[in-house]
């Protein structure tokens, strides 16, 4: 299909290679492709902020900041000119740091106040005034009104905890403490189910809660793992409380972490085979059920690997227990042994059967890729290689990340996208995405978190670039500095 010359308006970012001093500059893209950007009429240009920062403008400082080497994201408009050629005139320039060698969100003080404002944000929005969870929802509207909605759902609660709870251990805020206590006790009091004859506690899907009334929903209610327990939802239950256990050591708590781990282990562990099913049926527990459909005898990435960075590595900290640490290796083993597959696609492979056989079948997934999975187990391999260094965790997190950025970076614009066919069909030149070419603010977080963490370790360069280019997508574009708080896709 050849398409007509238009003009249309995008987005560029990479890398000032010169300015003529006049009315234009060069710039090169994170893969070296070099553009001539015209600085077009009404041009304005602002530093990046924070969140709860005041707009910077810099327009008046184009010239003398256009310097080599410089970061920025430039938009514009792309016209057809004479020939095969297109001109960009910019129209709004975006620079990340005040010289060169500056990125303001490595400023010391950055991620704490990002992190001080966001919790200020969800606190604001989910309770107004008191903090009590009996108003909690978890749908917000993109300027934190609550949505008509009367589900509570543990996930979604327990993940704000663990975010107060964190705000709390940067701050040192007693509001942030305040509400991860509140939590914790208020998802112990609703949303636990203890399991008197097996001595075991799981975890509903969530309630809904409507004129002072609330409706226990037991088993998940999401598509593809309806009607099960999917591991998954009791592994982040317990994302909340163990960062709350670190910061009060409360036992009962903690009594809660351990009666979980059992059902872990008694009823998700394949005992012959190795790793976690990722599903069971509410009603014997069996992760081998008819009633499963295809959730029959399935594993996958969040079964297997999500306990490390959802409540593993905090509950080793907080403990110091051997058999959390034992039990933190054996995952990363598993990731290591089984999740490879670079004979047959750039992406790790994420769903399996019992056997350990590859499952391109099911659900959404099918044989797709998470951009955000590949980068999670490359920084948990890290995280884990600093307790007990293997040299094959080390190069499976490399692998990882010198193939990502060729499959699943948006080269063009800098950030990360969501979810792309493992592998190409006969003819394409690119992996096609599963839905869309959006960029999800997970993702990004992943992201950043792997490339800093090998950057620091390995002292690679070309990784420090990748997290700082990433970091500057993430801080640009997902800050809300209207409504407050963090977009979820853009």
């Amino acid at each position: 299909m050849k398409l007509e010359k238009f003009e249309f308006s995008d987005l560029i970012s990479g890398y000032v290679v010169d300015f003529d001093k006049k009315d234009s500059f060069r710039m090169k893209t994170t893969d070296g492709r070099i553009y001539t950007v015209v600085l077009g009429s009404n041009l304005y240009a602002r530093m990046l902020r924070n969140l709860g920062e005041p707009y910077m403008d810099c327009t008046l400082q184009i010239p003398s900041m256009l310097t080599e080497g410089r970061v920025l994201f430039v938009y514009g408009i792309f016209y057809p000119d004479a020939g095969e050629e297109y001109a960009f005139e910019a129209k709004c320039i975006d620079f990340v740091g005040k010289d060169i060698k500056n990125f303001r969100f490595e400023e010391p003080a950055w991620w704490i106040e990002q992190a001080e404002q966001i919790a200020d944000f969800f606190i604001q929005a989910q309770f107004g005034g008191e903090i009590n969870y009996d108003n909690y929802r978890t749908s917000l509207a993109l300027t934190g009104a609550q949505k008509d909605s009367f589900r509570q759902e543990t996930d979604t609660i327990s993940r704000l905890i663990y975010g107060l709870a964190s705000a709390y251990m940067m701050t040192g805020e007693d509001r942030f403490l305040e509400g991860a206590e509140k939590g914790s006790a208020y998802l112990q009091e609703h949303m636990k189910f203890y399991d008197t004859d097996e001595n075991i506690v799981y975890w509903y899907h969530g309630i809904d809660v409507k004129n002072g009334k609330e409706h226990k929903v037991f088993t998940s209610e999401f598509g593809d793992d309806y009607d099960a327990i999917p591991m998954y939802e009791q592994i982040y239950a317990l994302a909340g409380l163990t960062q709350t256990y670190r910061i009060t050591g409360n036992p009962s708590i903690m009594r809660d972490i351990e009666m979980t781990m059992d059902l872990f282990e008694k009823f998700f562990k394949d005992k012959e085979k190795g790793g976690y099913f990722s599903h069971i049926d509410p009603i014997f527990l069996d992760a081998r059920s008819d009633t499963l459909g295809a959730n029959k005898g399935k594993k996958n990435w969040n079964s297997v690997g999500d306990h490390a960075p959802a409540y593993l590595i905090n509950l080793c900290l907080a403990t110091g227990e051997q058999k959390y640490y034992d039990f933190l290796e054996s995952t990363a083993d598993t990731i290591t042994e089984m999740f490879q597959d670079y004979e047959h696609s750039p992406f790790v492979q994420e769903k399996f059967n019992e056997d350990w056989s590859h499952d391109y079948q099911w659900g959404w997934q099918q044989n797709r890729g998470v951009i955000g999975h590949n980068l999670k187990i490359a920084w948990n391999l890290m995280r884990v290689n600093n307790y007990k260094a293997k040299p094959e965790y080390v190069a499976f997190a490399k692998k990882i990340a010198e193939i990502m950025p060729t499959v699943g970076m948006d080269v063009q614009r800098f950030g990360w996208y969501d979810v792309m066919e493992r592998n190409k069909a006969d003819g394409e030149n690119f992996h096609r995405f599963a839905w869309h070419d959006r960029k999800a603010w997970w993702q990004q977080e992943q992201v950043i978190l792997a490339y800093y963490l090998l950057a620091g370790i390995t002292k690679n360069p070309e990784y420090l670039k990748r997290a700082r280019e990433s970091a500057s997508f993430y801080n640009a574009w997902f800050s809300d500095h209207d409504s407050g708080g963090v977009y979820f896709n853009v």
